[in-house]
């Protein structure tokens, strides 16, 4: 039961902060130009818009430590798409 909590956590958390920003902030107006990537983040990569969001409205780009930020967190977004796929085969065997 926990993992699947950590799961949920892990699949929704991003997603809630990426409405919530988007709704009550202009945080997403400043780091894109227009709705189709934030959109696309919000389904695909949602660690990774928010750390492009974070990287472009604290630093104004992208630069050594800002890049290693928005690698580590498309790690975490094909960890989180690929561990479900995973697991779902291990079960289905």
């Amino acid at each position: 039961m926990p993992c699947c909590l950590l799961l949920v956590i892990a699949i929704l958390g991003p997603r809630i902060a990426i409405a919530g920003l988007a709704l009550f902030t202009g945080y997403f107006e400043r780091a894109f130009d227009g709705l189709l990537v934030p959109i696309l983040g919000f389904l695909f990569l949602p660690f990774t818009t928010l750390a492009y969001a974070w990287a472009i409205n604290m630093y104004g780009g992208i630069s050594g430590g800002q890049g290693l930020v928005i690698f580590i967190a498309v790690l975490l977004d094909l960890g989180v798409i690929g561990g479900g796929a995973s697991e779902r085969r291990r079960r289905a065997n």
